[in-house]
């Protein structure tokens, strides 16, 4: 991941109807219009978790009429066991072989990880793959960066995990793969608590937006004004759900 700048997490913290949230401020898009942004904080989210259930337990108790809602791909993978675990990825020789010439991306993380790139195999087919390393490693010279996850494409960019320097023992055995149908998840999710949803993968360097509900009420520039600063914060913060409350 990227370096999170430093917050004044005390400073920020509130608590209302039992729900503890970090108010992240107020942001002006380039149309002018502001976003107060609030930093729902979670349990650690397991595998099979009912995502409306987080949102009735964690958001409804402090939303207002007009508020959006934020939720973070991560978390959404493990609602919905967009998973796989070291034990379900058997590394084959290129993957062995590739991960040693991979670096890191502009985010902090790459594929510099067998088991990763072994899923990427597995997601994406072996000469997909080859073909990405070899245009990436003549184009890597250039200045030319994220050759090798444009060719994979398959949302490769938003696997997270068999990270060992993570902040939770269970991202270093486990890989979250960004959920592929997140326009039916915000819908479903949005009809399940009355609020509209956007599903974003989000970091300090881009807030990739995945999708969102049909009705959802803001532009896409506009969600992007909201999230520039990646209010959902550091994973350790346990702040995947943000709520936007345009004013």
């Amino acid at each position: 991941m990227g370096i999170i700048p430093s917050r004044n997490l005390e400073a920020q913290r509130r608590e209302e109807n039992g729900v503890v949230y970090f108010d992240r401020g107020t942001l002006e898009g380039k149309n002018g219009r502001k976003y107060d942004r609030f930093a729902i904080q979670t349990h650690f989210v397991q595998r099979g978790e009912d995502q409306a259930e987080l949102v009735r337990k964690y958001v409804l108790p402090i939303s207002r009429p007009g508020d959006v809602l934020s939720f973070g791909a991560k978390v959404m993978a493990m609602c919905t066991n967009n998973v796989k675990t070291r034990d379900e990825v058997k590394p084959g020789f290129w993957a062995n072989f590739l991960w040693r010439f991979a670096g890191i991306n502009h985010t902090g993380v790459g594929m510099h990880e067998p088991y990763k790139l072994q899923l990427v195999i597995d997601m994406c087919g072996l000469p997909r793959v080859l073909l990405a390393a070899f245009l990436s490693a003549v184009t890597k010279p250039f200045g030319v960066h994220g050759v090798f996850y444009k060719v994979c494409g398959q949302g490769v960019g938003g696997i997270d995990g068999f990270y060992f320097r993570s902040s939770f023992d269970v991202y270093k055995q486990m890989a979250l793969i960004n959920p592929p149908n997140p326009v039916e998840l915000c819908n479903a999710l949005e009809k399940e608590t009355g609020i509209p949803v956007v599903l974003m993968d989000a970091n300090d360097i881009e807030q990739n937006q995945l999708g969102k509900c049909d009705d959802f009420p803001l532009t896409d520039e506009e969600i992007q004004d909201a999230m520039r600063d990646n209010p959902s914060g550091q994973g350790d913060e346990l702040t995947p759900l943000i709520l936007i409350r345009p004013l």
